[in-house]
């Protein structure tokens, strides 16, 4: 009885329906591949980071952001005048950059108001600079609608 239970709970597929064993085998040497080399980079100390090309700065802005969980964001010049205000709908973006803000200076023990520095090079990257933290992104990264917000800002 034991072993027809077992035929019984089998799942059965014509062989047109199942994934050739090669490409299985295939598909899990890759993964160990991988494995094995991100490992080894990490045994021999490889840096964990990558920094974007550097190049002259063109423009530079220093900016404070205000955010909320809603998503609406406010941004202010240097001398606390108003630059833009937005919407929870317009200001995701910008809003989910101060909680990070807010969340790197929080663990650094710093003040949480403090200012960003915002940066235009000149090979069309634009990042954010956290002069209380050392914190800082590329924005690039984060696609061509969330960069083109801080770009605005920047006009």
């Amino acid at each position: 009885m034991g072993t027809q239970t077992l035929d019984k709970a089998r799942i059965h597929a014509t062989e047109r329906e199942l994934v050739p064993r090669l490409f299985v085998r295939a598909m899990f040497g890759m993964v160990m591949i991988c494995l094995v080399m991100v490992s080894l980079y990490r045994w021999m100390d490889g840096p964990v980071q990558y920094t974007a090309p550097d190049s002259p700065v063109v423009i530079e802005k220093v900016l404070y952001l205000e955010g909320n969980m809603s998503g609406s964001a406010q941004v202010f010049a240097e001398d606390k005048s108003l630059i833009a205000a937005y919407t929870p709908e317009e200001g995701g973006f910008l809003s989910g950059i101060w909680r990070v803000l807010q969340r790197e200076r929080t663990n650094a023990r710093v003040a949480l108001d403090g200012p960003v520095i915002v940066r235009a090079r000149e090979n069309n990257r634009l990042e954010i600079f956290d002069p209380s933290t050392g914190w800082g992104a590329d924005l690039m990264g984060f696609g061509a609608d969330n960069s083109a917000a801080f770009a605005r800002l920047l006009n």
